[in-house]
């Protein structure tokens, strides 16, 4: 049993021509759209965000468990790890799209232009402080990142229990900052599109279709590392575990989109209700289709215990979830920033299918640089004899 991930050149060439449709994607947004198009800044934006999600969601995935000394799910680590690894990339895009287009995004930013509502936000909205933000939150998940995939990888030559400990201590100081970031960062990029406008669920709402689209990924990836012949020592106990959380996931962002929705819509406060009237007039089908693909079709098909233990179920049900949240974040993003202007075709999907393949490249790369079976970690035996009873 192979326990290295060998990135083979037909998988590289896949990738590279997913990339390349990106390429193609981006070239032909800026002909068809130009630099002052706001379509053009919001796709940068939806995607870079998403994927940046992805990686962070794998930060936060291992690092919950680590810090409760979690068994089960040292047999599947090296994914999320290696999905974090995208963090520094998702970055730099970050930063080039705001450089570039910040002020095609937020209303906020052009100061000239300023009602009595935005000045009010000015002490938090303002871009000295929005771009310190920034880097705090790249340069703490990084660093943060770095250091506990470095401790995990050192374990595989040194059983030393200080590894272990280190690796606790990291995930302890990511899950706080994270609570903390994770928040302020949806405030930043995604809530201040549509700066007269807050709500005080934003950043659970973002951070649980974070979750449940990462553990969608994970179940993908390890599918697909089984198929290729690795990972063996995955059975159905752990991925009944990861279906179990893509469909309470699902079940909890479900809670939370309802509870932020049906609040305003109750209170009927038109400072409130106008986040949602923009939706549902201007897209009123990707309205439903988002509540569909991301909790009734997951509700109904995971509901059956055995449903989890199948890979095409459970991944099929992933590949819905994946593009379900696309469309929800591209709900949160294109009608705040270009309104009408707004429709899925050949830029929207093509740019998607780049940045995919960046991601992936950046992961796989990743699972190259450690054995997927992290041997010497003191839990991988408990998560070998591993059993779930629900």
């Amino acid at each position: 049993m192979e326990n290295r991930f060998v990135f083979d050149q037909k998988i590289k060439i896949i990738l590279f021509a997913m990339i390349a449709i990106g390429l193609v994607a981006l070239v032909t947004g800026l002909v068809s759209n130009s630099v002052a198009d706001t379509r053009f800044w919001a796709n940068l934006l939806l995607n870079n965000y998403y994927f940046l999600a992805l990686s962070l969601g794998g930060a936060f995935f291992v690092s919950v468990h680590a810090m409760g000394e979690s068994g089960w799910h040292t047999s599947i680590q090296r994914v999320p790890e290696a999905m974090s690894r995208f963090i520094p990339v998702a970055g730099i895009l970050m930063l080039i799209t705001f450089l570039l287009g910040i002020h095609h995004l937020y209303h906020w930013t052009h100061t000239g232009h300023l009602d009595p509502i935005l000045e009010g936000k000015s002490g938090y909205l303002n871009l000295p402080f929005f771009y310190i933000r920034f880097v705090v939150y790249f340069v703490v998940w990084t660093l943060l990142t770095h250091l506990f995939r470095k401790a995990s990888v050192q374990m595989d030559t040194d059983p030393d229990i200080k590894y272990f400990k280190r690796q606790r201590a990291l995930a302890a100081v990511f899950v706080v900052f994270f609570a903390v970031s994770s928040s302020t960062s949806s405030w930043d990029w995604l809530m201040s599109i549509d700066a007269h406008w807050f709500s005080t669920l934003y950043g659970w709402y973002t951070f649980s279709g974070l979750l449940v689209s990462t553990v969608a990924m994970m179940i993908l990836i390890v599918i697909f590392l089984k198929k290729k012949g690795y990972m063996k020592h995955v059975n159905d106990e752990h991925m009944h575990d990861l279906g179990k959380y893509l469909f309470a996931f699902s079940i909890l962002w479900m809670y939370l989109w309802f509870s932020q929705y049906m609040l305003m819509w109750y209170s009927n406060i038109p400072e409130e209700t106008v986040y949602f009237v923009a939706r549902l007039k201007d897209h009123s089908t990707l309205f439903y289709v988002n509540l569909i693909m991301n909790f009734l079709l997951p509700l109904l098909i995971l509901m059956a215990r055995s449903a989890k233990r199948m890979d095409w179920i459970a991944g099929t049900v992933a590949v819905v979830i994946i593009a379900g949240h696309w469309v929800d974040y591209f709900l949160a993003i294109m009608p705040g920033v270009a309104g009408e202007n707004t429709n899925i075709g050949f830029f929207e999907i093509g740019l998607t299918i780049g940045y995919l393949g960046l991601f992936l490249m950046v992961v796989f790369y990743g699972l190259t640089k450690a054995s997927l079976i992290p041997a010497n970690h003191p839990y991988y035996k408990e998560s070998l004899e591993y059993h779930t009873h629900y």
